[in-house]
């Protein structure tokens, strides 16, 4: 018979499902069941076979009723009065003597989603946790957070969750593993299940019997322990010891989290923990599943802003395979970086430099920014090396290694001559957008040291009406003229058609405004265009931003083996502003009843660092870290103390903006990605007192004022001036270099 939908063929197999002599014969009877399945799949409305389906399940053939039990739950929420026919039947399975069959009614009773099925499944549940089966036993245990579930806002029931509770000591592991996962479920608006000392040792003597999956749950539970002693800590991490030496990376990877949490107050052990795991992160970064190796990447480069040369004897690890996809190449890149040092140096640039050359034009800019970057530690030999590849002419190469250099002589100016020699001749090879404006940029910063500079941004200008790119003119008209104070003879005749032509045929705005900004600058005089234009053109101290100090394991161990390290903190973070937060492992709860905040960090981790001069009294705590939950808590229980608005220039680079507040102890909480309009982003800090500071920034659109509301957990007008002219300092100098 065709595979048609329509009338036809729901008529054919009502005839086949009541037909005596099919009926009779077990083969012919399945056969015609599983027809009805693959019409269902195939989209064909068979909710009018309901009646004969369900009279198909009361049969002693096992694989039929599955099959039936899989038809009557996707259309039970079509046919709520039919399905009504089939709970009498899955109520008799649920006494039947077959396990299997037990089992198989009640996760049929369970996922049937109609309105009213809560009575029905109650007293069958209660039975279930009672059967002597454990596969009874695992299904009845989930059915019991599906049944809670469907009862949306309702009461939890308490006798159920004691029986849950009393089931944690079951004989049978997947029944325990069920029961925390079914208890965190029915208790989330409780905060989960609870963790007390008995529950956690005997889930602790119950580890050797669990499986992998089993093991990394109850060892994300543990997490919620915390042992009471010193000698009950290390106990239980003596019990856990052989997990770290599990052929399981997620038993590896929940064990090692395990043991950073509870060993917090014990850096050495945390040291010694993660010397372990390199073992283990290395053979899952080679793995052949890509989705493990590219998630190891990620921890192996959070591992490395606590300890940066943990795996610089294996760089070898993390060259580069030709079969590999793009990301996992450019996450090895990233961490080839962070790996480099004297006695490696030569080989990961050799590696790099092979990568240069690669088809994947993504793949070849990735690896010439990652030499750029090495070069701020080994200048030479990285412009050594970024010089030869300028002489191969290809486009996208000498793009990238313009823009690397036009970052090296801003933050490593002794190699600005270096850089000054490779430039002439890549005019005629570069056509994208980022390649010109750093060439450009480079030709008017530093143009007194290139001799062919107005000749090369005159034939720029000859071109202007035919450049796309509205950001290039605007480089332009800065470039030519700062080199027209230094080279003003040869650059006055070039910049005098370029400010006529934008002033007088440019159809954008913003360079027509640019044109006239320089136009009416000008006029004003030399020496003003000076002290406007001509700032320092490089800044070493910058480096002090873009370097990553180390940070102590304590600050990210509680994002260890979740999906932070793999979106990014902050990317993470806005993923999540809206979701129930998980569990938090460093700091306390806050009662956004309470406008005396307690402090969120312990007595013994209070390093007191005074964060700005003029900021009076004022001192913030580093590394306190507020989760989304928490903050969100404060943020509505708190009034607006104080609102400003700071000018702003140009689009925001949240990268730039992150690390210059975390300079001065400030902690991002969420904020946009570059380019999203509305900007927004929430802060949040503590003074040495335990007095919150919580801010919301927001730019409406580019080129407009950022206004700040600032909301204070006590009402202190002194430390507000103070955290205010902090924060004031710190936007206005990023906003400075943004522009």
């Amino acid at each position: 018979m065709p595979y048609l939908g329509g009338e036809e063929v729901v008529r054919e197999l009502r005839r086949a499902l009541c037909n005596p002599h099919v009926q009779a014969d077990r083969t012919r009877y399945r056969n015609a069941v599983l027809r009805v399945i693959r019409h269902m799949a195939q989209g064909v409305d068979v909710s009018g076979l309901f009646p004969e389906m369900v009279k198909a399940s009361a049969v002693p053939d096992v694989v039929q009723k599955k099959l039936v039990s899989l038809y009557v739950r996707a259309q039970a929420p079509r046919q709520p009065q039919l399905a009504l026919l089939a709970i009498n039947t899955l109520r008799k399975d649920c006494a039947h003597p077959s396990p299997a069959v037990r089992g198989l009614a009640l996760r049929s009773m369970c996922g049937l989603r109609m309105p009213g099925i809560q009575e029905y499944l109650q007293q069958p549940l209660l039975s279930g946790l009672r059967d002597k089966a454990s596969y009874v036993r695992r299904v009845a245990v989930l059915g019991c957070a599906k049944m809670l579930k469907l009862q949306g806002d309702c009461e939890v029931d308490g006798a159920l969750v004691n029986e849950l509770y009393s089931l944690l000591r079951d004989p049978d592991p997947i029944v325990v593993v069920n029961c925390l996962r079914a208890l965190e479920e029915i208790l989330k608006k409780e905060g989960g299940v609870v963790i007390n000392k008995p529950i956690a040792h005997h889930l602790l003597n119950r580890m050797a019997d669990l499986d992998q999956w089993g093991q990394s749950e109850v060892l994300t539970f543990l997490l919620r322990y915390k042992p009471r002693t010193e000698e009950e800590l290390f106990d239980i991490l003596n019990l856990l010891d052989g997990c770290l030496k599990s052929s399981s990376p997620s038993v590896v990877m929940a064990a090692t989290k395990l043991f950073l949490v509870l060993a917090r107050e014990y850096p050495h052990v945390q040291a010694d923990v993660l010397v372990r795991v390199k073992g283990p992160l290395l053979s899952a970064c080679t793995s052949e599943s890509r989705e493990l190796c590219f998630t190891a990447l990620c921890h192996v480069r959070q591992i490395l802003r606590s300890l940066p040369g943990h795996f610089s004897s294996h760089y070898k690890k993390f060259f580069c395979l030709y079969s590999e996809p793009h990301y996992i190449k450019c996450q090895k890149m990233n961490v080839l970086c962070e790996l480099v040092n004297d006695e490696n140096v030569q080989q990961v640039l050799e590696e790099l430099k092979s990568y240069c050359t690669d088809v994947s034009i993504e793949l070849a800019q990735g690896a010439i920014f990652a030499i750029g970057n090495i070069a701020r530690t080994y200048t030479e030999q990285c412009v050594g090396i970024l010089t030869e590849l300028l002489r191969l002419q290809q486009e996208h190469i000498t793009s990238a290694v313009i823009q690397a250099f036009r970052d090296l002589v801003w933050l490593c100016p002794q190699c600005t001559d270096a850089v000054c020699r490779a430039l002439p001749g890549c005019e005629d090879t570069i056509q994208d957008s980022e390649g010109k404006q750093a060439l450009i940029w480079l030709l008017g910063t530093h143009g007194e040291k290139v001799p062919n500079a107005p000749y090369v941004l005159e034939d720029f200008v000859e071109n202007v009406k035919s450049e796309v790119f509205p950001a290039v003119k605007m480089e332009l008209l800065t470039a030519l003229v700062r080199l027209f104070l230094s080279r003003p003879a040869e650059c006055q005749d070039t910049l005098g058609r370029l400010l006529h032509f934008c002033i007088e045929e440019e159809m954008d705005m913003a360079v027509r405004d640019r044109g006239l900004f320089y136009y009416r600058l000008l006029q004003s005089g030399v020496e003003q265009v000076k002290r406007v234009l001509c700032g320092p053109k490089s800044d070493p101290s910058l480096r002090l931003l873009e370097d990553k100090t180390e940070q102590p394991v304590n600050a990210w161990a509680s994002e260890f083996n979740t999906l932070a390290p793999v979106y990014g903190r902050e990317r993470w973070a806005l993923v999540t502003a809206h979701q129930p937060a998980e569990p938090s492992y460093t700091c306390s709860r806050i009662d956004s009843s309470n406008r005396d905040t307690e402090s969120l960090i312990s007595e013994e981790n209070k390093e007191v660092l005074k964060v700005h001069p003029d900021a009076g009294s004022l001192t913030l705590i580093p590394d306190v870290y507020l989760t989304a939950e928490q903050f969100e808590k404060t943020w509505l229980s708190l009034n607006t103390d104080w609102c400003l608005s700071l000018p702003w220039c140009g689009a925001v680079h949240p990268d730039t903006i992150q690390t210059a507040l975390h300079v001065v102890h400030i902690q991002t909480i969420a904020m946009s990605k570059a380019g999203v309009q509305p900007w927004k982003a929430y802060l949040s800090a503590q003074d040495d007192a335990g007095c919150l500071f919580l801010t919301e920034l927001l730019l409406e659109a580019a080129d407009s004022e950022m206004q700040v509301s600032v909301k204070q957990s006590e009402a202190k007008p002194e430390a507000m001036q103070a955290f205010i002219s902090v924060l004031k300092t710190v936007m206005g100098t990023v906003a400075g270099l943004e522009s």
